[in-house]
């Protein structure tokens, strides 16, 4: 009996550290069998009803979430933003068909893409409402950190000499279609043979704002097999090419608070082989070092601090050729970027499949399903040899949580 009494309080009390180790109970959006909810600590909340949600964005103070919603699976979204603190959904406006959104870096000012036109919120009541246009002809964007402008990217055109090079522009928030505010920022040129692109995607700065990474991307089938990791400086005078990479937006990642870059390099649309975890210093690409072992391969990455990665990794298949794609299951490893030690740290069973880490603050999430479920859990633990469990129960997809920045 004594032994059982001493236990329970061991229990009780490593539970609670598990808790209070966090800085704050963790914040997340999610969808759950289509339907947005979040939770906080260990309540959870279902925001919306008869509706297909993707695409949750907290805005930079956590009041409001931004989402698309439309009535069909594929079909055309809408944008919608929750009030958290008025526990409400509202739309900024009647009718808005977006496919991006973005929330401004200082201020509740929400940026979208409608189709090409670049738009902006304003502001009625303390909401974001209404919505201002800014510019035509972008296919990607981000805010500049300051909040005060957007650079953007155009898709280029074929025309009878060949392909257009690809463009890039810094465009003031308050542009109001005002081509005359609009400036040419850089232009990629391109060819078939060295760096053949026709847009630019996942436009990203660093921590200090000082670079720019994104994707150039070549024509839809070509961009399955092989995309070009590029960056740029944040004044338009430096423009480098990383590396080859499939075309995945969470397999790029800034360091926490240095311009060091981590991506999965390796060409061929397949995860059987050539996906590694790639470390870069920017600007000075030749100090590239990779980190996957022979034989195996990395499929998503995060960074855990400024000399740890947490990678999702699963053995390579080359012995497959032809029949359906085999499923890689994947588990999560830490990687140390000064003493080169690489250890396994989440351990899946019955065919599970551990993807998508995130970290928040000293927390490492991660999803875990399986190759026959439509859902998925969300698993947390504190630190790399804290106790892992379940936070999370039947989500669509891995959940969006809410960090609060400086």
């Amino acid at each position: 009996m004594a032994i059982r009494v001493l236990l329970l309080i061991l229990f009780i009390s490593f539970s609670f550290s598990i808790g209070a180790s966090a800085e704050g109970p963790l914040k997340a959006a999610f969808i759950r069998d289509h339907q947005l909810w979040i939770k906080e600590g260990d309540k959870e909340l279902q925001l919306t009803t008869g509706q297909y949600v993707s695409s949750p964005k907290w805005s930079k103070d956590g009041q409001f979430i931004a989402y698309l919603a439309g009535k069909e699976e594929g079909g055309k979204t809408n944008l919608y933003i929750y009030d958290v603190k008025k526990k409400e959904s509202y739309k900024p406006y009647p009718i808005i068909e977006a496919n991006e959104i973005k929330w401004s870096p200082t201020s509740n000012q929400l940026a979208y893409n409608s189709g090409g036109i670049l738009n902006v919120t304003k502001t009625k009541n303390g909401r974001p409402q209404g919505f201002e246009n800014v510019s035509l002809g972008v296919s990607d964007f981000e805010w500049f950190p300051d909040g005060k402008a957007f650079i953007v990217s155009s898709q280029s055109n074929l025309l009878p000499t060949g392909w257009e090079p690809v463009r890039l522009f810094k465009v003031p928030v308050d542009a109001n279609l005002d081509t005359n505010k609009i400036k040419p920022f850089y232009t990629i040129q391109t060819n078939t043979t060295d760096l053949f692109a026709i847009d630019a995607d996942y436009l990203t700065f660093s921590p200090d704002g000082s670079w720019i990474s994104f994707l150039l991307t070549p024509t839809a089938s070509w961009s399955n097999d092989s995309n070009t990791l590029s960056v740029l400086s944040s004044v338009g005078d430096h423009f480098q090419v990383i590396g080859k990479m499939l075309g995945y937006e969470n397999w790029i990642k800034w360091a926490p608070s240095k311009n060091q870059l981590a991506f999965i390099s390796g060409e061929g649309r397949f995860f059987v082989e050539n996906k590694d975890t790639t470390v870069t210093e920017i600007p000075t690409a030749n100090k590239q070092k990779g980190y996957t072992p022979k034989g195996y391969v990395d499929l998503d990455l995060e960074w855990f601090s400024l000399d740890e990665i947490i990678v999702a990794r699963a053995k390579e298949n080359k012995a497959w050729k032809l029949g359906p794609v085999p499923t890689m299951f994947t588990a999560l490893y830490v990687i140390n970027l000064e003493s080169g030690e690489q250890r396994q740290i989440t351990f899946p069973k019955n065919n599970k499949i551990d993807n998508t880490p995130q970290v928040v603050g000293s927390t490492i999430t991660w999803y875990r399903t399986s190759k026959k479920e439509n859902q998925g859990d969300v698993w947390i633990k504190d630190r790399v040899d804290g106790l892992e469990y379940r936070w999370l129960k039947n989500v669509d997809t891995a959940p969006t949580f809410f960090i609060a920045s400086n």
